[in-house]
């Protein structure tokens, strides 16, 4: 994969940042572009519209790797030295032949892009986690704690809207499932997507909601505004890490509560994975139908252990966790990635085990990797929530 021929020259950057902050004022494309030219460079049209955008990028941006951030079809750029840069491509890691210059280069951008959200990458502070203007999440560690060079981790946040036909199309959704999960919806059930990281859980729920009746109102709680919703009538709210000082933090556990002051038709906590999960409990269990959030876990079996580990960091006992998750959730819909492609892999229903005992969820719905569907001993409760007639469960192509 080609991309870029380097960083622009660091003299010609640190001119152009000079007469910026001369000038003070937001740092925009037509003001990169005048202070450039300011700089007396004599260049051809298409040139300088090049070293325009490359100078922007090194400023405001991620400098060489900003063009594989625009790429729509990558999802992830991962720096592991200054020749060493690969990118998820349409599913697949593939190296990049982008060049950042020196392993000195890759900090400075590394510990720019983490001033830009809002976090200290320094020798006192060699790791950091944050998120960047646009949404981009960042990690990155420096040396020694890295090995020989800074490593920067990108994951791009897509705002691309989904319809359930199109996840049906790409073999997201195996015919036959659509119904079920339109049915879901529309019953108002309490919906919590699992899946490992990045198996389409944010693009799921996006999509679910969409499908809401136009009537409701939707508060969304992120950490970001990941959740893209084709729907008229929602509404955020963001958390904020700690600045530098260790000051004005706002959790996600906070923003939940504020939520349902705030006349909401549904509640939506895009991942939940530490003590918040004490109010989405809390939330889903006092009347708030229709709510939904996402959890890292391997497969449907595992929901239980997973919400139980998020449990006792909120102080929840496990059976307080099964007793309320038991009535909180209705339905579990699993997300599993084979091959570059993200599928609905399981769905299943939560319970607790003999009525009293611990957390539980009974497979309704397996679905192969060809798209087979199989019925499970939760059929039956998953199709009368979804408001389906009969007993007969899709069973996909063929």
């Amino acid at each position: 994969m080609t991309v870029g021929s380097g960083p622009p020259d660091a003299d010609l950057v640190a001119d152009v940042r000079r007469r910026l902050a001369d000038e003070g004022g937001p740092v925009t494309v037509e003001r990169v572009a005048a202070a450039l030219r300011a700089t007396g460079r004599v260049l051809g049209r298409t040139a300088l519209a090049e070293l325009e955008a490359s100078v922007h990028a090194e400023i405001r941006g991620a400098g060489p790797l900003q063009p594989l951030l625009d790429d729509p079809d990558v999802t992830d750029v991962l720096v592991n030295g200054p020749r060493d840069v690969w990118v998820e491509h349409a599913g697949r890691l593939v190296r990049t032949d982008v060049d950042l210059g020196d392993a000195g280069r890759v900090r400075d951008l590394a510990v720019r892009l983490a001033t830009a959200g809002g976090q200290r990458l320094d020798d006192a502070r060699p790791a950091v986690d944050a998120r960047l203007p646009d949404g981009t999440r960042l990690h990155a560690v420096l040396p020694p704690v890295a090995d020989g060079c800074t490593l920067l981790s990108l994951r791009v946040v897509r705002h691309r809207p989904f319809a359930l036909a199109d996840l049906v199309r790409s073999g997201t959704v195996a015919p036959g499932v659509d119904e079920l999960l339109r049915g879901l919806v529309r019953g108002r059930a309490n919906l919590l997507v699992s899946g490992a990281t990045g198996t389409g859980k944010t693009t799921l729920l996006s999509t679910l909601l969409s499908l809401a009746d136009p009537g409701e109102r939707i508060v969304c709680v992120e950490e970001a505004g990941e959740l893209a919703p084709q729907h008229p009538h929602v509404v955020r709210l963001l958390a904020r890490r700690a600045n530098v000082e260790g000051a004005g933090a706002v959790e996600l556990a906070d923003l939940v509560r504020e939520a349902l002051r705030m006349r909401p038709d549904r509640v939506v906590l895009g991942e939940c994975r530490g003590a918040e999960v004490r109010e989405v409990l809390s939330a889903l269990n006092t009347g708030h139908d229709g709510g939904c959030t996402t959890v890292h876990a391997n497969a449907v079996a595992d929901v239980p252990a997973r919400l139980t580990a998020l449990g006792a960091l909120a102080g929840l006992s496990r059976d307080a966790v099964a007793a309320q998750a038991a009535s909180a959730f209705h339905a579990v819909l699993h997300l599993r990635r084979d091959g570059g492609r993200r599928r609905v892999a399981e769905v299943g229903v939560v319970d607790r085990l003999d009525g009293a005992g611990g957390l539980h969820v009974r497979t309704g719905l397996v679905v192969a990797a060809d798209g087979r569907v199989g019925a499970g001993p939760g059929w039956p409760a998953l199709a009368r929530r979804a408001g389906l007639t009969g007993d007969r469960a899709p069973t996909g192509p063929g």
